[in-house]
């Protein structure tokens, strides 16, 4: 039997809809909505397609939303002076900074520049650490790894002493995913190793797991004999693998063998229309979120 698909689509839908009406009440109560930036340096069509997306569901939402695109040769400068201006900005709540960044600009003085409560994107060092301590420290939890806990718990998929595989150990994603997977409380409490490039047996490690995540940026790199029969499956990866002539797309494909690895799988999510909507979905509600702790601490309310 074909594994059930995690719909990340339908679920982002759901989650927006409720972030839509917290929108609503904060322009109700405040007299102003969620104000975020998105910073784009040059023109990379990848960073151009994801910042396009984020910016149109930031207007469907009724965010103030402000666009700020640079050239490639912008100095890091002039980036952070950019991002200081918008640290300043009331109406802002949210700034996020689209990577990669340009190789003659420090992607990590940049991050650093944020200010942690502004920083939506939760890679702040201060954010990352909140997140480390748990709890009612968390300001922000990063996007990528938000949504797939939330895509988790939505799911069903039990947790609780379940063991999982993190595979990929980027700052972005396995990092962290791999910290909340192990914390207490709902979408927690699992059992997490964190794999690499230089695990040995990888295919071991993932034969395993009860929850299996996929975030290595390698085209098709976990097999179906990689998984545990009836095992969840996330695939994080969005590989550009060819060009379709016909649509004028691109064709896409996971970190896993997606339609060999969906006769082995109980759950799996599919690329595209899985975890990047539920990405840019918990994108939108850190930026509803900081609003909300902003404009109350400017009202004596925080």
């Amino acid at each position: 039997m074909s594994a059930t698909i995690i719909d990340g689509v339908a679920m982002s839908r759901a989650l927006l809809e409720g972030l839509r009406a917290e929108v609503a009440e904060l322009r109700e109560h405040y007299g102003k909505v969620p104000g975020l930036v998105t910073i784009l340096v040059g023109e990379d069509p990848a960073s151009v397609s994801y910042v396009t997306r984020k910016t149109r569901t930031a207007h469907e939402l009724g965010f103030h939303e402000v666009q700020e695109n640079r050239p490639a040769d912008i100095s890091e400068a002039e980036l952070l002076a950019l991002i200081g201006r918008y640290n300043a900005d009331p109406d802002i709540h949210g700034i996020l900074v689209q990577l990669p960044l340009p190789k003659h600009i420090d992607e990590t003085r940049v991050l650093h520049a944020i200010d942690p409560k502004k920083d939506v994107d939760g890679f702040h060092p201060v954010n990352l650490g909140n997140l480390l301590i748990g709890g009612e420290a968390v300001t922000f939890r990063p996007c990528t790894p938000a949504g797939i806990q939330e895509m988790l718990v939505r799911s069903g998929v039990e947790l609780d002493g379940a063991e999982a595989v993190v595979v990929g150990r980027s700052n972005i994603v396995g990092k962290p995913l791999s910290v909340m997977l192990g914390q207490k409380g709902p979408g927690g409490n699992a059992t997490v190793t964190l794999a690499h490039s230089h695990t040995r047996d990888l295919a071991a490690h993932c034969r395993r797991a009860d929850v299996l995540i996929v975030a290595a940026g390698v085209p098709k790199l976990v097999k179906a004999d990689w998984i545990k029969p009836g095992a969840t499956v996330i695939d994080v990866g969005v590989n550009r693998v060819g060009f379709n002539e016909t649509t004028g797309k691109a064709i896409l494909a996971g970190d896993v063998d997606f339609a060999a690895a969906r006769e082995v799988a109980g759950k799996i999510t599919p690329v595209p229309g899985g975890v990047g909507p539920m990405t840019i979905a918990m994108l939108m509600q850190n930026t509803v979120r900081s609003a909300r702790r902003h404009l109350a601490a400017e009202n004596g309310k925080a």
